[in-house]
């Protein structure tokens, strides 16, 4: 059977195309990052999945934490931006490539997921020009060296795909070192104050490790993120392993970056150990 490799659709633009070029930048990122250590085994982390430019910085903050880590199992969740479909998609077989190489699909735990809820499907357009998966492969191949898989799209991100999906993770993940990796962006295209008010709302709920807050707060709108399902999945599906203790580790807009605070994005790093 012939194994697909998932081509970028991303590379030479959201972050540079070129190895020597993307490497050199990513260990710059994290150069600038403060030396830290989190007292406990980090099973989650949340990333945003705009161009490097942007929140490179941002999610360097926590990819730095792990790196040397070795795991047994990596998940990767994020949200569907140009496929409309329900339920979860997973990629379960073949790998995804970036400029530093392919990274293989563990594809038994993948196939574990898939024949395990009929809420996980194989719809391989929910992958093909996603980047929300893609935009945090580099810094984990950086920070993780060799490393296999399992990449997953949420068309649903309302609570009971959430807490499905985290249930799935959570039963394949038992017994093994786990990674989860929610992609998410925080709100998008207010102005400055009014983006600081809303990012903060989701911040409080991620300092928390309260998935349940963040949900409600997503519902009522007094938060918004892109990736909110990925960020609650990922704190649901390794609560259950031990993760209940948080550290947030860089909020920054891209009004920071830009200097245009007419109308921003809102990135967030955090990591979730025990």
């Amino acid at each position: 059977m012939k194994k697909e490799i998932r081509k970028s659709v991303i590379a030479g633009s959201w972050y540079p195309g070129r190895p020597d070029v993307l490497r050199r930048d990513i260990e710059d990122y994290f150069q600038l990052v403060p030396d830290m250590r989190i007292d406990g085994d980090i099973l989650a982390l949340i990333s945003p999945h705009a161009g490097y430019m942007y929140s490179g910085q941002i999610a360097a903050h926590a990819y730095k934490l792990i790196r040397g880590e070795k795991y047994d199992a990596v998940f990767v969740v994020g949200p569907s931006h140009r496929v409309a479909f329900h339920g979860v998609s997973v990629y379960p077989q073949g790998g995804y490539e970036t400029p530093l190489g392919v990274i293989p699909v563990d594809e038994i735990s993948a196939r574990e997921i898939i024949f395990s809820s009929n809420v996980i499907k194989d719809i391989p357009a929910a992958h093909m020009q996603e980047h929300s998966v893609e935009i945090q492969l580099p810094f984990l191949q950086i920070a993780l060296g060799d490393f296999s898989f399992v990449p997953l799209v949420m068309g649903d991100q309302n609570e009971n795909t959430c807490r499905e999906l985290a249930r799935i993770i959570n039963q394949v993940a038992r017994k093994k070192k786990v990674l989860v990796v929610g992609s998410s962006d925080l709100s998008h295209f207010h102005d400055y104050r009014e983006a600081k008010k809303l990012d903060d709302v989701a911040i409080r709920y991620l300092e928390k490790a309260d998935a349940e807050g963040l949900l409600v707060s997503l519902r009522n709108d007094s938060t918004e993120a892109c990736g909110g399902g990925p960020m609650a999945v990922a704190m649901l599906a390794t609560r259950g392993l031990g993760a209940v203790k948080s550290k947030i580790m860089k909020y920054a807009n891209s009004g920071d970056v830009t200097g245009d605070k007419s109308s921003v994005v809102g990135y967030v790093s955090a990591v979730f150990y025990r």
